[in-house]
This record gives structure tokens, sequence and C-alpha cells, in this order.
């Protein structure tokens, strides 16, 4: 039965597509979390082989870049579609999408395995954190295909009203992730080797379970064989939105690589992996933030393209209050807890002793996300990619790097790295959401 988004209390709509995604991706940080775990446990918690994995986080955030500029980018279209009744069309657009993740999937795969290399050790490996990066990562490119189709398509399922059939994709991988595991790091003994395996056979089979629900019965708009293909002028559309979350996910792997190489020149292995632990905990508290937003975005392009503008602004102040409420309770658990944090990941103390201090000065002012949340999500669901693209890059590319590279020599040292993010999140947080609120929030009434 196709979903109405046009009626009933909008929060409660925007609960019922979100909390099922928060819960999917709350799952997801098992997925994503759990290898550094284990691996940050390998070898006595040297943290040597957490490090590798770290240095191979840009190369596996650009490759989610592609899939959300080739998948995410069309979701927009695709449930403004669905709130016009034009069904051929949102059916046309799911399918120009999948052909795109699977073209760019092939692209990347070939390109990876020939200069993984030399961008290893650009983003800052050291002889020691190369050997566990490159075994990483050679295994986990063979799985981009099924990373792509998962990141890329899985939004459509719940874009048609089905956020429960969503996170059923995530339960399914991240629960094999976590038998799989243990398995092959160390009852089979492939250490990273057998973290990334888990990986790619996780994400294959929720692949697998994406594609056999968007081409069967119970889906109300269907991915069809015929639909498979480029057509340009949708490529167009999907593209332009698109670039806003290729953007966003772009430059975190320019920030994530300039962070790297910044601690590995003023602090050495050690920093890097801390690094990684603190991109771990970050991704634990963005994850309900995101599932939030994800399960707003359909609601608002529906509404939206039904003409239904006192919807629309309801989703943005939900959006707003909540996010808002949430990230300050994450930092505050961040702030009051922050040894235990980094217990999870290791038990080298010198490890844990620097990261209490690195974590404390990275996520002040973590609440400043969620106003960037609010104005990025109200850009893409409605179609605004101009703004989208451009705060994307205003908060990373043009705050966030020049900091992370320019604060350590001016006699900060590690310390300008960390200081770097809060400093981002203030300024780019409050430009995105006022100038949503002055350019569309306003003018919606």
């Amino acid at each position: 039965m196709k979903k109405d988004f046009s009626q009933g209390p909008v929060w409660k709509i925007i609960l019922s597509q979100a909390v099922p995604l928060m819960l999917a991706q709350l799952i997801q940080l098992l997925y994503n979390v759990v290898d550094r775990i284990y691996i940050g446990h390998m070898n006595s918690g040297d943290g040597t082989a957490l490090t590798g994995i770290g240095l191979t986080f840009p190369i596996v955030t650009f490759i989610v870049a592609f899939a959300a500029l080739f998948g995410t980018g069309g979701i927009p279209l695709f449930s403004m579609s669905n709130g016009a009744q034009k069904n051929e069309r949102a059916e046309q657009i799911l399918g120009n999408s999948c052909c795109l993740l699977l073209a760019g999937a092939a692209v990347l795969t070939i390109a990876g395995y020939l200069f993984s290399r030399p961008i290893l050790f650009f983003l800052g490996a050291s002889d020691n954190s190369f050997v566990y990066a490159s075994q990483y990562l050679r295994v986990y490119l063979a799985g981009t295909v099924f990373s792509m189709l998962n990141t890329g398509l899985n939004g459509y399922i719940s874009a048609q009203g089905f956020p429960k059939i969503g996170m059923m994709t995530v339960i399914i991988g991240a629960a094999l992730n976590i038998i799989l595991d243990p398995l092959l790091i160390f009852g089979l003994h492939l250490g990273v080797r057998g973290a990334a395996l888990a990986t790619v056979i996780s994400q294959a089979v929720s692949a697998l379970w994406i594609i056999m629900f968007l081409t069967g019965k119970k889906a109300t708009l269907r991915l069809k064989r015929r639909n498979i293909r480029i057509v340009p002028g949708l490529t167009a559309g999907i593209l332009k939105l698109g670039t806003a979350n290729f953007v966003m996910q772009g430059t975190t792997c320019f920030v994530q690589a300039a962070c790297n190489s910044t601690l590995q020149t003023f602090g050495g292995d050690v920093y890097v992996g801390i690094m990684t632990v603190l991109n771990s905990i970050r991704d634990i508290f963005m994850l309900p933030a995101n599932g939030l937003i994800s399960g707003a975005q359909p609601v608002m392009s529906y509404n939206y393209g039904a003409g239904k503008n006192d919807r629309v602004k309801s989703v943005i102040r939900f959006n707003t209050i909540t996010g808002a409420a949430y990230t300050f309770a994450a930092w505050l658990l961040v702030f009051v807890f922050p040894e235990f944090w980094f217990r999870i990941f290791s038990k080298d103390t010198s490890f844990i002793e620097y990261g209490v201090s690195a974590i404390r000065i990275y996520f002040f002012g973590f609440v400043f996300m969620s106003f960037q949340f609010a104005g990025q999500s109200v850009f893409q669901a409605l179609g605004d990619a101009k703004h989208a693209i451009f705060f994307s890059l205003l908060r990373k590319a043009v705050i966030v790097i020049p900091l992370t590279l320019l604060l350590p020599r001016l006699g900060m040292g590690v310390k300008g790295v960390f200081v770097a993010e809060p400093i981002s999140n203030a300024l780019g947080g409050i430009a995105c959401f006022m100038t949503m609120r002055s350019r569309i929030y306003r003018k919606l009434g």
C-alpha cells in the first residue's frame, strides 16, 4: 500500500519513518565499529593495527561519496515524483540510479587496486601501519559494488514508506558481520584481512536483500530491468542533487586525509590511532541524527511536491529542535565519560591518556552540528543543490581543512588538529541554518 505523507500529524509520520532508521543506524554502528574494536585488541592492543585501518578511512569514505552521488542524489527526485503521482518517472529514476552505481563501482574497484599503495603513503602511512592498511584495503575493494548498492539503494525503500524493511537491510548485515568478525579475525587467524572479508560478505548479503525487495511484489515502485540504463536528463538531475552529498562525503575524505597526515607529522602513529577512535565515536553519535534526517527528508520532499508548504515547515521545526536536544545530550556523555569510549577500543594506557584530552576538545560544540543537519537536509529535500553544495564545502573545505593544516604549524601541535573541528562546527552550522531560514523557511509561509 502506498504511503501518503500529506495526511496526519507531521511529527508522528517523521517518527514512524525515522525511528526504524535510527535503530538501523544504531545497529549500523556495530557494522562500522565492531571491526575496529576487535582490531584494536589485536597484538596486545598496541594500536598499530587500528592505526592502519584508520588510514583506509579516506578511501572508504571516497567510495561512499560516489554512492551518495549516484544513489541518494536521486531520492529527493524519486520522492517528489512519488508525491506528484508520477510513478513511471519515479521508477525510471530508481533504475537510472542503479545503473550509475554499478558503473561507478567498476571504475572505483579498478582504480583502487592500481593506486592504493601511493595513496596510503600520501595519507600518512608509516612502514608499520602500511602493512595493516594494505591487507585490509585489498580485501575491502573486492566488495565495492556491494558497498555502493547498499548505500545508494536502501534509501529508495524508506522513501516508499517501508522504513522497517530498510532497517532490516542494516540488521542483517550487522548481525552477520558481528558473527563473522571473531571467527575470521581470531578463529581462522586472518587478522585485518578477516575483518575486511567479514564486511564484504555482510554487505553482499545486504545488497541481495535490497535487490530482492525492490524487484519484488511488496515494493510499490519497483526496480525494473528495462529502467537500469543511463537517461541523460534524469542523470543530470541525480548528479545535480547528489553533488551535495558527494561534496559532503568527499570533503570528509579530504578532512580525514589532512588530519591523518598532519597527526603523523606532529604526533606519529599513536595520534593517527586516536583520530581513528574519535571518528568511530563520532560515527556512533552521528548515526541517530542521520536517521532522523533520513526519515524526515522523504516527508519534506513528498509534501513539497504535493504543495503542502505548512507541513514542510513543521518538519523543519521538528528536525531543528529534536536534533539540537540530541546533540547536546551526546556532547554531555562524551565530556563526562571520555575514558569509557577509549577503553572500548584499546587497553593501551598511554593511548587512553592522550585520547581523553583530545576527545574533549574534538566534541566541544557538537551541538552546532544539529543546525548544519537541519539546514542541509532542507536544501537537499527541496532540490536546492546550489546551497547544499556551498555549505558542504564551507564547513569542511573552507574552514576545517585549512585550520587542520595551519593551527599545528602555529605552535599548537597535535592539539590544533582537534581544535579545528569545533570551530568549523560552530561557524558552518550557524551559517547554514540562518541561510536556510531566510531563503527557504520564511518563503514557505
